[in-house]
């Protein structure tokens, strides 16, 4: 499928001469985030990877042509555009045979960062088991189970169950690494008690798993969990106080699907007065930085 992608000219040159590269999702811009924060977000997250001497690849599918990286005016496009399909594994033939625009998932940009040859990915928190409902549980989840791309990202979404989220990811034999941390961040709070399986410190640790990984020929993906910064992060009674109230609005409201995460996600910021939206975009460029750092550790190491 390598012929179906269209390559920035940045990201073409940086494969060209082997210089790290960091896959982004495109969902935060059409789906996460009002406009301006989103096109604010993406640009930011882009901005956080090339200080650290990476190129930015953010995913999206354009027209029913997928492109590996973007630029400005498409970012642009996508904040503001109407019926962007939420991509994952199930909705690209829908979106490349009808010629869509379309926003990758975690686990849509996995697939697409993997066919690219780009093995570091950053992103905000992955899909899990829904709370009250462990029958809904996340593509993202299975994708981490057979795609062999590292996502650096602050945990699950804490709206979701982490406890099973983790047993999910265990059954799928991904290793969840807590980077400069001893238990899985819990996105908007930094830590959630819950067990990693390894702690690493640097990017030349975290780059090193990988390495075994891919020496391997393992065909899963790998967890990098990072805390979301100390100064943004919310009190773990405030964020699970607002989180309770949400889900329960929603399911009073019959609101069920795809439209819970986002209903929640919206119902705890308001909840918060913006404390979590805020928390949500500093754990963004932190977790790109981060991923930055690790791409770079694996072209030197």
């Amino acid at each position: 499928m390598e012929h179906l992608l269209r390559y920035a000219s940045e990201v073409a040159q940086a494969r060209a001469e082997g210089r790290p590269i960091v896959a982004l999702e495109s969902t935060v811009i059409s789906h996460g985030l009002p406009y301006p924060e989103n096109v604010e977000t993406a640009l930011a997250m882009e901005d956080a990877i090339r200080q650290q001497g990476a190129t930015p690849a953010t995913i999206a599918v354009l027209s029913g042509q997928i492109h590996v990286g973007l630029s400005r005016e498409q970012i642009e496009h996508l904040a503001q555009a109407k019926n962007v399909r939420k991509c994952s594994r199930r909705d690209f033939p829908i979106a490349l045979g009808l010629g869509e625009d379309a926003a990758t998932t975690v686990a849509g940009t996995m697939i697409v960062a993997h066919m690219a040859g780009i093995c570091v990915f950053a992103t905000g928190g992955i899909g899990g088991v829904h709370r009250g409902a462990p029958f809904d549980q996340s593509a993202d989840l299975l994708e981490l189970g057979r795609t062999p791309v590292a996502v650096v990202c602050s945990g699950a979404k804490s709206i979701l169950d982490l406890p099973l989220t983790l047993e999910v990811l265990e059954t799928q034999g991904v290793p969840v690494l807590g980077y400069q941390t001893d238990d899985l961040p819990a996105f908007y709070t930094r830590h959630s008690g819950l067990p990693i399986d390894v702690r690493v410190d640097t990017p030349k640790q975290a780059a090193q798993i990988i390495r075994a990984a891919q020496a391997i020929g393992a065909r899963h993906g790998l967890l990098i969990a990072v805390p979301v910064p100390e100064h943004l992060a919310i009190a773990a009674e405030v964020a699970e106080r607002a989180i309770a109230q949400a889900t329960e609005e929603a399911h009073q409201q019959g609101i069920s699907g795809k439209a819970v995460t986002p209903f929640v996600l919206a119902r705890v910021s308001a909840l918060t007065e913006g404390q979590t939206k805020a928390a949500n975009k500093a754990l963004l460029a932190n977790n790109a930085a981060v991923a930055a750092q690790i791409a770079l550790a694996l072209t030197t190491s």
